[in-house]
């Protein structure tokens, strides 16, 4: 089995949901969640958490120990504005020995270890064929530019939306890609080849704002009552 190291990267500062990734979100913080989805998959030996946040770095320690590997991020490379290429790259040079690289998000608490261990399997058995995978949202609804005009539909011909040729939305709730791929491809997880993994809407569920919070953490609630 060729492995597939996880990359979690995590910043201590958040503008919009304030300490988003140590919020306690169903009787812990946030960040736990998708650290337990990933060391359920098989093919993930470990986690790189990336952090300029001692407080993550001590308490990923503390509760996980030697499955996660921290890297302390670079003064450079901290900000709101510090592109997440620039650290990928910066963390993938440290683990020079490693092919394959996994990279998700700590906002991404529903998404599902199934999920990622069937993502992981298809690259590697199609990595011939796709130089990266990415995880999208299919969309089959009407949609309109700024400009109000129709995007994928004629809105003269009210076609049933299960009728609408489907879009997909790029979810960042994972990205799989390999060491070369990635230099190869200007520093970019979505390679020249890329393969479009598509995941249920509840999984797909991020956290960007309030709202978000309180969705996932109801969503998460019912889910695992289920």
């Amino acid at each position: 089995m060729n492995p597939i190291i996880a990359l979690l990267p995590m910043k201590g500062h958040s503008e919009r949901v304030p300490n988003k990734n140590m919020r306690t979100f169903c009787g812990f913080p946030l960040y736990h969640a998708i650290v337990q989805t990933l060391l359920n998959v098989p093919q993930i030996p470990f986690i790189v958490i990336d952090t300029d946040s001692e407080i993550i770095k001590n308490d990923a320690l503390s509760n996980y120990g030697e499955k996660i590997k921290i890297i302390n991020r670079p003064t450079e490379l901290h900000g709101d504005f510090v592109s997440m290429n620039e650290i990928i790259a910066h963390d993938i040079q440290q683990f020079k020995e490693y092919a394959y690289f996994i990279q998700t998000h700590s906002t991404n608490p529903l998404l599902t270890s199934d999920s990622i261990e069937k993502a992981c399997s298809f690259f590697t058995q199609q990595k011939n064929n796709y130089d990266s995978v990415f995880s999208v949202t299919r969309l089959q609804t009407r949609l309109y530019g700024s400009n109000g005009n129709a995007l994928n539909h004629n809105p003269n011909e009210l076609v049933r939306t299960q009728d609408l040729p489907p879009v997909f939305e790029e979810n960042s709730n994972f990205y799989i890609f390999s060491h070369h791929s990635f230099f190869e491809n200007n520093k970019q997880r979505i390679g020249k080849r890329p393969y479009m993994y598509e995941i249920n809407k509840l999984e797909a569920v991020d956290i960007d704002e309030e709202e978000d919070f309180i969705i996932a953490e109801t969503l998460y609630k019912t889910l695992k009552k289920a």
